[in-house]
């Protein structure tokens, strides 16, 4: 299948952003890098992506189907999917945009730079139990989640749905939630329920969940098969985007430029402050330079309080030397996977991961 999802040009002919990419950005939004701060990213600081509209959906009417390859279709309301088992999770959820827009030539889409990324506690309903609760037939092999949000997209008009076989849903202990940080779930994240999925990109947690089916074939509908893959070309089938690529961001130093957002920093000692995650394993190390990336120290690491929650770290700087330096962190995981100096081009700007630097002058 070919994908008319992005269109890319020659450097030299796209000088700035465009109008279609502005208003996309003005629906979307990001988190401030200085909220990285926060252990849990406070509800309106959390990173936001709507790909068509947010839909108009009444908790008391609404209705979750579960069908296709199970022995006991249902259909739920609210109340009834929240008088079932609860559990409570610290999640790291970032687009598999991030970064694209620093990419060259530029995949023209949702124009992320760094901040398409939050950590939020999300309450729900084990998306297995409820699976289970149907009975899954033992031909069965991926779940499809579909949502009421709808458009077109590379010419296709579709719900946005997406699949996941079933032994990665158990594996990642997927949520169907209706809560975020406490409160019920806001319309713009996916109000009443939505699908939260540890460790994967965002895009596979369908919001506004109106059905989920069991199915025997893998799903091919356009946000599976037409988009979220590795290409080079439009006419490669391309491999799927699925768990987090490795990543760390700071807290950029001191002070900034309004226009330009560099940094600015007195002469003496400053902390260094970021998170770091990964969605294949835990993550084994953060490092800092001080240096435009010529040499290298070590952070410290701070255990976080859910496996997929991103992880604290910190580094001391003395700046001596007053003018103009970069400032630069990097994240590797306990499997060895490591940033990239420089990012690795696709046709969709996915995974894009890439050491982090930021400009700083030293007065």
């Amino acid at each position: 299948m070919t994908s008319q999802e992005y269109v890319t040009l020659d450097s030299a002919e796209q000088p700035g952003i465009s109008i279609e990419e502005l208003q996309l950005a003005t629906r979307n939004h990001g988190m401030p890098l200085e909220a990285l701060r926060y252990d849990v990213t406070p509800l309106g600081l959390h990173y936001l992506l709507t790909h068509f509209d947010i839909p108009a959906l009444d908790p008391a009417t609404w209705r979750l189907r579960i069908g296709g390859w199970v022995a006991r279709p249902l259909t739920l309301t609210l109340d009834e999917l929240r008088a079932r088992p609860t559990v409570t999770r610290r999640v790291t959820m970032e687009c598999a945009g991030n970064g694209r827009a620093r990419l060259s030539p530029r995949p023209v889409s949702q124009p992320w730079l760094l901040e398409a990324v939050g950590t939020g506690e999300w309450t729900g309903t084990p998306a297995a139990d409820v699976i289970d609760e149907a009975g899954v037939t033992p031909d069965a092999i991926e779940v499809v989640f579909t949502g009421a949000d709808r458009g077109v997209q590379g010419g296709v008009e579709h719900a946005y749905a997406r699949s996941i076989t079933l032994d990665e849903l158990r594996a990642t202990g997927a949520l169907l939630a209706w809560g975020l940080n406490g409160v019920a779930l806001p319309p713009q994240h996916g109000a009443p329920v939505r699908l939260v999925v540890p460790g994967w990109y965002g895009m596979t947690s369908v919001k506004w969940l109106t059905s989920i089916d069991l199915t025997t074939t893998p799903f091919d509908g356009y946000q599976q098969a037409g988009s979220y893959r590795f290409r080079q070309t439009p006419d490669e089938v391309g491999d799927p985007v699925t768990r987090l690529a490795v990543r760390s961001l700071m807290i950029p130093p001191g002070i900034p430029d309004f226009l330009t957002r560099r940094r600015i920093v007195d002469r003496g000692t400053h902390e260094l402050r970021g998170r770091a995650w990964a969605g294949r394993a835990p993550i084994a190390a953060v490092e800092v330079s001080t240096d435009g990336g010529r040499t290298w120290q070590g952070a410290d690491l701070h255990t976080p309080s859910d496996p997929a929650a991103w992880t604290a770290w910190r580094a001391v700087w003395h700046a001596d030397a007053p003018g103009e330096t970069e400032v630069c962190c990097r994240a590797r995981d306990t499997s060895g996977n490591a940033q990239p100096d420089t990012p690795s081009w696709n046709l969709g700007g996915y995974a894009v991961n890439a050491v982090q630097r930021v400009a700083v002058t030293v007065r």
